[in-house]
Formats: C-alpha cells, sequence, structure tokens
C-alpha cells in the first residue's frame, strides 16, 4: 500500500467531512422530523453523538458491530442496542477486527468493527494490516480519550491513537467535536471502498458520545471509479493482435465481475488464472479456468497451459498476460516467481500497483468493471475463434489433476493433508464458505480445493495473520444464516484465537472447525529443516481436544485415518450446531509446490558467500549429528 497516497486519503476525507458539515449548517427548529422525512439517507435532528454515530451505521445498512464494550465507549454500544443496530461481543479486538474482515470479503460491503483506545487499539491492528494487505473494506469505529476544556491530563489508555492506525488503514478520520460524527462516519463507507478497498478508521473522543447537537448530514458523494481512456487505447494492441495468445491473470479486484471475466475470457479465448485472493472469480468448473497462478509455485494445471508446448508452435504458450485487479504480491506469485510473459496489460484501480513486479507493457488504471465492461464493448476488435485445442488441454490437465488427487496414499500415522483437502470439497456444498489459515495446506488448498462461486474462499495472503481464519469465519456466519461455514486451521493457528469457538458456542454460529494437528509448526519444520538440519521452536503441547470441545460447548469429532475421513467430516457438516474437527494430521514426505518453487527461488538469488556459510553450517551439523529438535 503506497501510504502517500493514504495520507492524501486522509486529508481528502477531512475535507469531505467539512464540506459535509457546511452543508449541514441550518438550524433545528420543531419540524425537524418533517425536514428529516425530506431528507432520505440524511443523518437529521438533534441527538447525541453516539446517536449520530448509531444512525450512520444504520443507514450503510450494517449487518452487523465486531467488538468489545469498554468504559469510553459503553455511552455507544447502549446506543446501537436501543437503536437496533446489530452486534457480536468477541473474546479480543484481533477477532473483531478479523470478523469484520470476514464480513466484508463474504458479503462485499465494508465490516465494521468498535473498539476502545490503548490496548483495544492495539490489539486490533494485526487483523487491519490483513484488511489492507489483502484490500478489504473495513470501517473501524475506535474510541479515544476525552477532548476539551475538561480533558484532563494522563487519562487511561492515552496512546497516540490516530498515530497507531495510520500505517494499518487507507486513511484515518479524528474527530474533534460531535457535529463532525456523522459526516466522519459516513465518508469512512465511501473511503473504504474508493479504488482499491481497504479498512479505514474513525477516532471519537468519547465525551462526544454524550454531547448533543442539531445533525444536518447528507450521504457523502461516491466519487466515480477510475477509467483511464488513453490507457485502454494502449493496451488493445496486444489484446487484438491474433499472432499473440492471451492469458489472464485476474484478483480480488475482479471479485463482483464474475461474468464479465468470464465473457471476456472467451471474448479472448484466453485461459484463466487467478490470484490467491482472488480464488472464485471465476467458477472452476469453467473450461478455461486453470487455477491459481502461473508459476512454478502455484497450480500445475496453470503452469503447463500458460507456458504451453515450446516444440509445437500451433500449442503454444501464453504470449501476453491480461492482469486485472492483482498486484503479484509475494504470496500470490511464490517471492516473484511468476515467468515474466512477452507482454504484459496490468489493470488495478490503484495506480500505486501497476508495473510494479514484471516488465509491463501497458498500465491501465481503472477499476475492473469498467475495464471488463469496455473490452466486451470492443467486441469486434479483439474476438478471436474458440479454441478447441485450448480448450481440450486445460479439460486434460484438470482431469489428470484431479485423478491424482483421487489416489493420495495413506499417512502412517494419521492423514495426508491433500486427503483433507480433497474430502472437504466433497462434502461441503458448492456455495459453502471456506476460511483457511497461515499453514502448510494454505497452498494446497489453493491449488487442490475447487472454488465454484465468488466470495465462498479466503485466506489471510498478505499480512499472514495466524489464527485469522476462526474469527473470520464467525464473522462471515453471523450474517449468512442458513450457508456452510468452514475452517481449514492449523493446530499451531488454532492456539492463536481459540477461544473465539465460545462465541460460537455463545450465539449457536454452526461453523464447522476443522483443525489439522501434528502438535508442530510444520511450516516452520519445511523450512527450517534443509537449511539447518534440525527444528526450532517448533514442537506444540499435546492438546486433548475432545475435552476442549466440551469446555467450548461445541460439536465433537475426531478423524484418525483416510478409511474414516470423508464419512465423518460429512457428520460434522450435518451437524446442526459448531462443531470442533480434530484431524490428526501427518505430512509425511508430502511436497507442496509452493514451498519447493519458494525455497529453489531463494537459494538462488544467495550470493556466493551466503550459499557458502551455509552449506559449511550444514556439513558440520551433518558430520557431528547434533539433530535436536524443540
Amino acid at each position: 500500500m503506497d501510504f502517500a497516497f493514504s495520507r492524501r486519503g486522509l486529508f481528502q476525507g477531512t475535507a469531505a467531512v467539512g464540506g459535509a458539515l457546511a452543508a449541514s449548517a441550518a438550524g433545528a427548529g420543531p419540524l425537524a422530523n418533517v425536514r428529516a422525512a425530506k431528507h432520505p439517507g440524511w443523518v437529521f435532528g438533534r441527538m447525541t453523538g453516539a446517536e449520530a454515530l448509531a444512525e450512520a451505521l444504520a443507514l450503510e445498512g450494517v449487518g452487523c458491530v465486531y467488538g468489545i464494550p469498554g468504559a469510553q465507549e459503553n455511552e455507544l454500544w447502549d446506543t446501537l442496542k436501543e437503536r437496533g443496530v446489530p452486534y457480536l461481543l468477541v473474546t479480543h479486538e484481533f477477532s473483531a477486527a478479523c470478523m469484520a474482515d470476514g464480513y466484508a470479503r463474504s458479503t462485499g460491503r465494508p465490516g465494521v468493527l468498535c473498539v476502545v483506545p490503548g490496548p483495544g487499539v492495539t490489539n486490533s491492528l494485526t487483523g487491519l494490516g490483513e484488511a489492507l494487505l489483502d484490500s478489504s473494506p473495513v470501517v473501524a469505529i475506535v474510541g479515544d480519550v476525552a477532548n476539551g476544556e475538561k480533558a484532563k491530563p494522563f487519562q487511561v489508555h492515552a496512546l497516540n491513537q490516530v498515530e497507531l492506525l495510520k500505517p494499518v488503514c487507507k486513511c484515518v478520520y479524528p474527530v474533534q467535536t460531535v457535529g463532525q460524527i456523522a459526516a466522519a462516519v459516513r465518508q469512512a463507507f465511501v473511503a473504504a471502498q474508493e479504488g482499491e478497498p481497504g479498512p479505514v478508521a474513525v477516532v471519537v473522543p468519547y465525551n462526544l458520545f454524550i454531547e448533543a447537537h442539531d445533525f444536518r448530514t447528507p450521504p457523502p458523494a461516491a466519487p466515480a471509479p477510475p477509467f483511464d481512456e488513453a490507457a485502454f487505447e494502449r493496451a488493445l494492441p496486444f489484446l487484438a493482435d491474433p499472432k499473440l495468445r492471451v492469458g489472464i491473470y485476474a484478483g480480488g479486484g475482479c471479485m463482483a465481475y464474475s461474468s464479465e471475466l468470464a465473457a471476456v475470457a472467451e471474448l479472448l479465448q484466453a485461459p484463466v488464472a487467478t490470484s490467491v485472493s482472488g480464488r472464485g472469480v471465476i467458477s472452476d468448473s469453467h473450461p478455461l479456468a486453470v487455477g491459481w497462478g502461473f508459476g512454478p509455485h502455484a497450480s500445475e494445471v496453470a503452469e503447463t497451459v500458460f507456458a504451453g508446448e515450446k516444440k509445437h508452435p500451433l500449442k503454444s504458450g501464453v504470449d501476453t498476460v491480461l492482469a486485472v485487479g492483482v498486484k503479484f504480491s509475494e504470496v500470490s506469485t511464490g517471492y516473484y516467481g511468476n515467468p515474466q510473459p512477452k507482454h504484459v496489460v496490468h489493470v488495478d484501480a490503484n495506480p500505486s500497483n501497476l508495473g510494479r513486479v514484471l516488465k509491463t507493457d501497458a498500465c491501465v488504471h481503472a477499476d475492473a468493471g469498467l475495464f471488463l465492461g469496455h473490452l466486451l464493448a470492443c467486441g469486434d476488435r479483439v474476438r478471436r475463434a474458440e479454441d478447441k485445442w485450448l480448450v481440450g488441454h486445460i479439460r486434460d490437465q484438470k482431469a489428470a489433476a484431479a485423478k491424482s488427487l483421487c489416489n493420495v496414499p495413506q499417512a502412517k500415522c494419521g492423514v495426508d493433508p491433500l486427503a483433507t483437502v480433497a474430502a472437504l470439497r466433497r462434502v461441503l456444498p458448492e456455495d459453502a464458505l471456506l476460511f483457511t489459515d497461515v499453514s502448510v495446506t494454505e497452498h494446497l488448498a489453493a491449488e487442490h480445493f475447487r472454488v465454484y462461486h465468488p466470495r465462498t474462499y479466503f485466506n489471510p495472503v498478505d499480512n499472514q495473520a495466524m489464527g485469522w481464519s476462526i474469527p473470520a469465519a464467525l464473522g462471515a456466519q453471523k450474517v449468512h444464516h442458513g450457508k456452510t461455514v468452514a475452517t481449514l486451521t492449523g493446530d499451531g493457528c488454532l492456539l492463536m484465537s481459540a477461544l473465539e469457538i465460545t462465541t460460537a458456542a455463545r450465539e449457536h454460529l454452526p461453523v464447522k472447525f476443522v483443525i489439522l494437528d501434528d502438535q508442530a509448526f510444520h511450516y516452520m519444520q519445511m523450512l527450517q529443516k534443509p537449511a539447518y538440519l534440525r527444528t526450532t521452536a517448533t514442537i506444540l503441547t499435546r492438546l486433548d481436544y475432545k475435552a476442549l470441545a466440551q469446555a467450548f460447548g461445541v460439536g465433537y469429532v475426531e478423524v484418525s485415518s483416510h478409511a474414516e475421513l470423508e464419512a465423518k467430516l460429512r457428520s460434522a457438516v450435518c451437524y446442526d450446531g459448531p462443531v470442533l474437527v480434530r484431524v490428526r494430521t501427518d505430512y509425511g514426505n508430502r511436497k507442496v509446490r509452493w514451498v519447493e518453487a519458494v525455497r529453489a527461488r531463494y537459494t538462488k538469488e544467495l550470493s556466493a558467500a551466503q550459499k557458502a556459510r551455509f552449506l559449511a553450517r550444514i556439513g558440520s551439523r551433518a558430520i557431528h549429528a547434533e539433530r535436536q529438535n524443540d
């Protein structure tokens, strides 16, 4: 994220708040209610700061506010209840941010959290950072210490909330007077969704919640989405040239435009790969969908199709990559391991993302939906005849991948994680929501878990916040009544946010918490063993999961072998309530394309001196056989 851009957003937001206040300068009168009826969408009338904030949230159609009350915000929480704004008590502010993120990713609308100053803010920063780096629209309502003439020094929680929030937010709106509250909140929703989405914070001194004001706050004007017409025209020749085979790399920016993306792929006869965040922008059942990524780290199908067969000119690979709504981030590219195509056209709503990683021929600052719509309107200039060989090639590659997935060998001491991924796909409905977490298996799931609908597959990609999946899934389940929601969580990630499962029990949120248990940070073990011939600080405690589930008040299922895997997962999915599923996991010698590719690329970039030091250390330890692990 370009923080200069974020600060500019702060100034623009402050101006927008001031403009809204100027528009509301007319005084209140006895006909306030009548005037309110004539101003739909306005925060209108005499009310306290807390009432105005609750009214602003209601006008935005907020489905839930996630957080924990505190002394500085009790007035606000009581008003949320009085005004009928839905809320959910959480166990930790990290979870509040992750729940708001899960809400946002699964609905496409900004998620809202409400936290107190000081530790409430600092606890939420990791979750807000995930939302920032993963381009998820979140609005944080943050209390602050009192201001004004009566404010005393050395108040409790007197950290600088605004400065703490700036690095993890697109922009921050510090409120100074009660009259600014409604405009700041309404503008925050616009800013969270404008351009590249992300988190926005509104910081309110707690004494303003009880002050009254005559509000005349209109709805903010939403800016038109960007579209650079000249850049679009420069990009067209790379897409229209029949001698150049086009491949599409689509990210989360395309999530609201799934049908347009599929239509463009058919127009160009282009295979479609996605980023991790973009999983679901095109159904994996589409004949031109090839999975995620297009390098050695990602889907083998995508790598094969994009590379083509060099010895056969008619079976060539992709010459031009059309990248839409995607950043080429480190995780999605396997440590920047995507091969450099002959030509690249990069389209994104944030100009700071364009052309930063791959050599790019045309950078188009544009909203993904507008770009795809304009491309469809230019159909006569770019349309290609049906490529039956390409469709057949993709079908054959997918069939081979599916066949290998059906023949996962039985692990020695439990279940192979890839078998769990495959079984989850078989037992979950096509429209189920699956939240994965930071583990080796996140990469197996990204490649092998088939995704059929937008906003049904979720991963903490670019901040890699461990423990994200459990609260994020709860945030989504709270507003997706009747939908199946599940997590795929490592045992290390579970330790980060396990107590949030008590929220599922209290609220009867029927999330299926699937835990891969091998009593270790296996991800770190895979990275450490080849480099150091031993592991350090990776062994976890052995938990009694059955007792844990009983203490939490949720159902329990235990899986110890492949033979019982599918049946027990199916029983968990059918269980009427939240359930903890412990899968006894044995990674064995399971290879993971992402890990192998990243290791190879990292090793290649080491200097000769660095390689020598690694080899000397490995040689010494191999001779002395000091391989104690902990």
